[in-house]
């Protein structure tokens, strides 16, 4: 029997903030097309290049270095639309990207899985991005989905089954980070047709959308910009990434590696607006920093989380939605680094208005899936959550004539105000669990136990019959081809 899905419960902050001023923001983007102009970036796909060439862009063949003239790209962006809907199997579910929410989404491409029952560590699969899909399906928290981990038991065309996983097993909508090249994207593109039902409803309420990474420093993947032209032909939105880190692929400084970001971010985006105007796309801005003594990659050092938020700005700046770093962490276990550094970038990038956020669930690096992290990161998303919404300072929050009818040194208990009000009061269902002693349980024990209480339990609305044999053949079809 089919369960009920949550309605999504995104953050509406009730006050925004600024974190750069005009000129900071006139400066980042002044830097972006200096770069774009005289710097340039590497393009190794014969398609963009040709699209780039067309436009007026300024290329080095023998290189595949484009240069891109201010007005070009200033143009070009222009026709990006600042507001669309990321559709979802069920109406209900639909995100709206109106610039009053911000919802949430699984990190993913994760490549191993804690496993919810043995505890053991192992290659992760296509069964475990179907589990963690029915357990995001279950959290309001969770506004739309990634394939948290990667299907590695089907090598050839992983990314076609995360989404035939995800498709089947949430009725929200799904984001895709690993689709790429041209082959893959058509077929993706065909699931999506089936899901949406018909190409009106694929264009208006897209139940698929895709991230695709630039390679720091100034460069672009040839697959993962044919597989975004594709998308972008079709109507679905398309979004790049930046994760240039500070100190190996881009400057060691904060505001240089904005910067570089920012300008490989808006290079692909160009691109997909020269080629098809009004496409509805998206801005990441994601960096790191790397360890001085080691070497290693860090995504939440201090001064990191505020490149984040500084992402939001920057995208806005552009006049385009953003996708914020949010949850991102190097802890390697859930504990106290896996939750210190969430509740600052989720919260700042929230005041500042993105619309969209992802990073829920997975740990070390954004490698390693602990099914209870996400629970985890649901309570601290629901923390920000209640706060921003702003204080309640209605005549019957403030309980005056409550006040004057106990009067001094009595008490609220038998009130029907005191009541109603416990009533509505937002609890953690983690960290408020009591034990048959009465005493607190631990909430990593409850998160763990609740994980394997929804994979028991919750059943989203499956794919009916037709869909579920066509999004099949579609995969025997990609893996006669592509495998």
């Amino acid at each position: 029997m089919a369960s009920e899905t949550p309605a999504l419960q995104p953050i509406r902050p009730s006050r925004r903030l600024r974190l750069l001023g005009d000129d900071q923001l006139a400066g980042l983007r002044a830097a972006s097309l200096e770069i774009l102009d005289e710097v340039g970036f590497h393009c190794p796909s014969e398609v963009a290049l040709g699209i780039f060439t067309d436009h007026g862009a300024r290329i080095d063949r023998e290189a595949r270095v484009v240069r891109l003239p201010p007005d070009l790209v200033l143009e070009a962006m222009s026709r990006a639309p600042r507001f669309y809907t990321m559709g979802a199997r069920s109406a209900a579910h639909d995100i709206v990207l109106d610039g009053t929410a911000m919802y949430v989404a699984t990190d993913g491409c994760g490549v191993a899985t804690i496993d919810a029952v043995s505890r053991e560590r192992r290659t992760s699969t296509e069964r475990d991005v179907a589990d963690m899909a029915r357990v995001a399906d279950h959290l309001s928290s969770v506004g739309f989905y990634w394939p948290i981990v990667s299907a590695q038991d089907h090598p050839a065309t992983a990314p076609l089954h995360e989404l035939r996983a995800s498709f089947a097993s949430t009725v929200k909508h799904v984001q895709s980070e690993t689709v790429m090249g041209e082959p893959t994207a058509r077929y993706a593109i065909e699931m999506a047709r089936v899901i949406a039902g018909d190409e009106a409803t694929l264009r208006t309420r897209p139940p698929l959308s895709l991230l695709v990474c630039a390679i720091a420093p100034l460069a672009q993947d040839r697959d993962g910009l044919e597989s975004a032209l594709a998308f972008a032909a079709a109507g679905l939105p398309v979004g790049f990434m930046s994760m240039a880190t500070a100190g190996s692929t881009a400057p060691a400084s904060i505001g240089g590696t904005i910067a570089l970001g920012d300008a490989e971010i808006i290079a692909a985006l160009t691109l997909i607006q020269l080629a098809y105007p009004g496409a509805p796309v998206f801005h990441s801005l994601m960096p790191g920093v790397m360890h001085p003594r080691s070497g290693a990659y860090l995504a939440t050092t201090w001064e990191g989380e505020a490149a984040y938020a500084a992402g939001v700005e920057v995208a806005h700046h552009w006049g385009v939605p953003t996708l914020a770093g949010v949850f991102g962490t190097d802890a390697q276990v859930p504990g106290w680094e896996a939750a210190a550094a969430a509740p600052v970038a989720l919260t700042l990038c929230a005041l500042l208005g993105a619309e969209t956020g992802s990073g829920m669930g997975l740990l070390d690096g954004c490698t390693v899936l602990y099914p209870e992290q996400l629970l985890l990161d649901t309570d601290i998303y629901h923390r920000v959550r209640v706060n921003l919404a702003g204080l309640d300072t209605s005549r019957e929050a403030l309980a005056v004539d409550v006040i004057r009818s106990v009067g001094p040194r009595g008490h609220f208990l038998a009130e029907r105000h005191t009541s109603e009000g416990l009533r509505r009061l937002a609890l953690s269902d983690l960290t408020e669990q009591l034990d048959a002693g009465g005493a607190y349980r631990d909430p990593l024990e409850v998160a763990r136990e609740r994980v394997r209480w929804i994979l028991d339990n919750h059943h989203p609305e499956p794919l009916d019959d037709a869909r579920d044999a066509e999004l099949n053949r579609i995969l025997q079809a990609a893996e006669g081809e592509l495998a």
